[in-house]
């Protein structure tokens, strides 16, 4: 305990033994599990591989992994893309007294059980649930006015905490006396007294539409802090710099706020992406045939098939794969920025990167694809994936981070 080594070691170490003993050891556990077969009730030990040959040869399995891959992309894609103008707003637009106000009010989803909130969704998306009776009996007149009406008290709760003008607010209020204006004089049998769709929408629930709007409401808070702080740590000095140099502030974002703020955006994309690939509640309750993912699988396997090595293969081919493509975004991203500005940055550098990043998904879509039938399945999953990382890694090792901190 003389040196500071020592004193670090010693208050890691608790945590660290326990993080070991609930972690480290039940996913050893999962690992070994996957390489033993089960005949019944009995658990046979001998090391095979043939659970692995099995999940990678059968198409179900297959289907279930890059289905699980695409909606937590779609998730990624829509909660990040709708997180940071939140994050943005409440970092550069609210005053600082106010800030911790906002963050409350974004943590009151957690106020509730993730179980409740999917069974809510269960129910706003149903086909005779509240967004369909809506569409299908409430006229379109009554629907603009409810919205106007909506941003009206969101314009009077903006302008009582000082962040509008009372111009905006006297705006937002004429636009919705105008909408119940026309609503009361309008003809019964036109268009607008008529209702917004004849039937009910089928494709909101059941399916993976349901799954992405809810997981993506789920993990908004997720994706909204780790950008927020990100935006905090930006020096305005540099913001005034730039508009000092003729920068317009489009131009200002893109090329210094953006860039600063990516290591914010990368957090939030891993802390939404590599849960939703797993994710068995959503899946489970709203999302049907369409909407199963693999998580949905490996509880099947274990549970009611009860072939335990089973799932614990899937379970590890899903957390390789969902490693993988991490690896492969993380790197491909600071590959295609490096190459963005080797070529002169502008159009012509983002066009070029561009369209290599297109050709190389088509290649990687083509070799998915086709591979199977020349390699053969396993072959050719292994193959893929094992020269991916490989060059995902070289890329990692040879370039160092850009002004985009990725």
């Amino acid at each position: 305990m003389r040196t500071d080594a020592a004193k670090g070691l010693t208050l890691v170490s608790p945590t660290f033994l326990y993080a070991l003993l609930l972690l480290a050891a039940p996913l050893a556990a999962i690992v070994l599990l996957s390489f033993w077969t089960q005949q019944f009730l009995t658990i046979q030990r001998d090391f095979t591989l043939a659970k692995y040959t099995e999940a990678l040869t059968d198409p179900l399995y297959r289907e279930l992994m890059l289905r699980s891959l695409r909606i937590s992309g779609l998730v990624t894609l829509v909660t990040v893309t709708l997180a940071f103008p939140v994050a943005y707003y409440i970092s550069f637009h609210v005053r600082p007294e106010r800030k911790s106000l906002w963050l409350f009010l974004i943590t009151i989803p957690f106020w509730t059980s993730y179980l409740i909130r999917v069974f809510l969704w269960r129910v706003i998306l149903a086909y005779d649930g509240p967004i369909n009776s809506g569409l299908t009996l409430v006229p379109v007149i009554a629907i603009i006015t409810l919205i106007l009406a909506a941003i009206a008290l969101g314009a009077l709760v903006f302008w009582a905490v000082g962040q509008l003008s009372l111009r905006a607010l006297l705006a937002a209020c004429a636009l919705t006396t105008l909408a119940a204006l026309i609503w009361l004089v309008a003809p019964e049998g036109g268009l607008l007294r008529g209702p917004v769709i004849a039937e009910p929408l089928g494709w909101l629930l059941y399916n993976a539409n349901s799954v992405v709007i809810t997981l993506a409401h789920a993990f908004a808070p997720f994706a909204i802090l780790p950008i927020f702080v990100t935006l905090e740590k930006i020096d305005r000095a540099l913001l005034e710099a730039a508009r000092d140099l003729g920068e317009s502030y489009a131009m200002t974002f893109l090329r210094v706020t953006l860039p600063l703020a990516m290591p914010g955006v990368l957090a939030a994309v891993l802390i939404v992406f590599i849960p939703t690939v797993g994710d068995y509640v959503t899946p489970r309750l709203v999302g049907g045939s369409g909407g199963t993912m693999i998580a949905t699988m490996i509880y099947a396997q274990i549970f009611d098939l009860n072939d335990r090595p089973m799932g614990a293969t899937l379970a590890v081919l899903a957390m390789l794969l969902v490693a993988a493509v991490l690896l492969w975004g993380i790197s491909r991203a600071r590959f295609w920025l490096w190459l963005a500005d080797r070529m002169g940055g502008g159009a012509k550098g983002a066009g070029i990167s561009a369209a290599l990043a297109v050709a190389e998904i088509a290649l990687i879509r083509a070799a998915f694809l086709h591979g199977p039938a020349i390699m053969g399945p396993a072959s050719a999953s292994i193959a893929l994936v094992l020269a991916a990382s490989a060059v995902s890694v070289a890329i990692l090792l040879r370039l160092p981070k850009g002004r985009w901190g990725i």
